[in-house]
């Protein structure tokens, strides 16, 4: 167990196993809230849900991020109005599982920069959001941002000081300071009230905006 902690820092060790023994082990089990919340399957293929809020319908399309799938992404392009693009806050110093070599929020970077730049999102909204909250809070207490990013000017062990640098390294990703404003929400998944609260406010983003271009037209 001990190694496994080490370990975790590095690699693709989930959150509920480095927490001991997990209770699924046990015959008749039945999963809390918070066991499936943290339970995960990497997205394959394209998946689109359509929902209300508030009889405001929606429809959310869902893509793969891994690198095979990353080729699909066009297919759910047309008529998109807004773009939520999710990253992990906490992996400055992990890894991709596919070569074991690329810095993760490196990588993250270079697909946000390719998004955000691409002349078919013009007028479309960004939202990011900088997922695992929790787990950047405990790691900026014992992971040096800087070892992984040199170029990080303020204190490593200083939540807001990390997230000011990661927001700003996705800011600076556009090559045209005129675009429309990015967004930003720092979240915690399994936190099921902080969840409610962001997607409040993006669905008031999107509607404003959409409202806004449409007078434009």
């Amino acid at each position: 167990m001990h190694e496994s902690l080490f370990l975790s820092k590095h690699r693709h060790v989930r959150q509920s196993i480095r927490d001991g023994i997990h209770p699924s082990l046990i015959q008749d089990y039945l999963p809390t809230q918070k066991d499936i919340l943290l339970a995960r399957k990497p997205t394959k293929g394209i998946h689109e849900y359509d929902f209300e809020i508030k009889n405001v319908p929606f429809k959310m399309v869902d893509v793969g991020g891994q690198r095979s799938e990353r080729k699909r992404w066009f297919e759910c392009f047309d008529s998109v109005t807004s773009i939520l693009f999710l990253v992990s806050s906490s992996e400055y110093d992990q890894v991709l599982m596919e070569d074991r070599l690329t810095n993760r929020l490196t990588e993250s970077l270079n697909i946000f920069e390719t998004i955000v730049n691409n002349r078919v999102f013009a007028n479309v909204s960004i939202i990011l959001f900088l997922n695992k909250t929790d787990l950047l809070e405990e790691k900026v207490k014992n992971v040096n941002i800087k070892d992984y990013f040199p170029e990080f000017t303020g204190d490593p062990h200083n939540l807001q000081d990390v997230q000011k640098f990661l927001v700003d390294c996705f800011r600076n990703k556009r090559r045209e300071q005129q675009q429309k404003p990015l967004y930003h929400h720092f979240t915690t998944a399994i936190n099921t009230e902080n969840i409610r609260l962001v997607f409040r406010d993006v669905k008031d983003t999107i509607l404003h905006d959409n409202l806004k271009q449409l007078m434009l037209q």
